[in-house]
């Protein structure tokens, strides 16, 4: 018997499983996420490439403009006509200007001529005499000097040879240091005697600190004291009998002391050139 045809029934659809589903997901946040971490972290690496580009292009403008400054100090640089000197010279001064007052002369100056060579030869000598005042010893000596006011203390005058220091300064006859120190102290003093006396011409050398008592350093003494008949001794009394005392030493002396030289009696003390004279110096 046959049977009735009849269509055949249709299939169900195949869904996906839950858990595929899931992966798939997972793995689409994961690759999302991963994405924006590394977009973000290329741009702040090319940020920081643009930056470290921009700072060797400064520093390369900054280089080249001071080869331009070099070039024009040269003979060569200032005939060139590709390079306008004086408008790099003036970039540079303004440049100078707006960082603050310099201290001391830019190291790149343009020649202008003999007057710069003049100023530039001044200025040279000028610290070279500055060097050599430095490396000068530190001496004194002066000759003696006849004094208006009565006294016993000496005065002294500066001599065409003898050497002076801007360290060691003359005042009223006392001479004093700027810099501590041992120093060679000597003086020698010429006097007239016109009469046989048994009282010594005396020559002191003192130091003198303010508001301490002086200390004598140095003392030398020469007096007439030999037997003579009447009529040299008549002779003497018409005739200047000159002598005279030196006397020197090494003394340790500190910051602002000073020292003197003082005489029995002034009166008796010449002062012909080479006779009587005061000196120090710094060993």
């Amino acid at each position: 018997m046959n049977e009735p045809y009849g269509p055949e029934a249709p299939r169900p659809i195949s869904s996906t499983s839950p858990g595929i589903m899931k992966m798939f997901m997972g793995f689409l946040t994961v690759f999302i996420v991963v994405q924006t971490v590394g977009t973000v972290l290329f741009c702040l690496y090319l940020h920081m490439k643009m930056d470290k580009m921009e700072e060797v292009l400064s520093l390369s403008e900054d280089y080249v403009f001071l080869k331009k400054v070099q070039k024009c100090q040269t003979a060569e640089g200032q005939k060139s006509t590709l390079l306008d000197c004086e408008k790099v010279i003036k970039g540079f001064q303004n440049i100078q200007c707006k960082d603050g007052p310099p201290k001391e002369q830019p190291k790149f100056e343009m020649q202008r001529g003999p007057e710069h060579h003049e100023h530039s030869h001044v200025t040279h000598k000028n610290e070279t005499s500055v060097a050599a005042e430095k490396r000068e010893p530190i001496a004194v000596h002066l000759a003696g000097q006849q004094s208006i006011k009565a006294g016993s203390v000496l005065e002294w005058r500066e001599t065409m040879y003898g050497p002076t220091n801007s360290l060691i300064s003359n005042k009223e006859g006392k001479l004093k240091v700027e810099e501590a120190g041992l120093y060679y102290i000597y003086s020698q003093v010429s006097f007239c005697t016109t009469e046989v006396s048994l009282a010594p011409f005396t020559l002191y050398i003192y130091l003198h600190i303010p508001k301490e008592e002086d200390r004598l350093l140095l003392k030398g003494q020469n007096t007439l004291t030999s037997l003579k008949t009447h009529e040299e001794e008549r002779h003497l009394k018409t005739v200047c009998g000159l002598q005279s005392i030196r006397v020197g030493g090494v003394f340790s002396l500190r910051e602002d002391d000073m020292v003197f030289v003082n005489v029995t009696d002034s009166t008796k003390v010449r002062y012909s050139h080479g006779n009587t004279y005061f000196g120090i110096f710094k060993l």
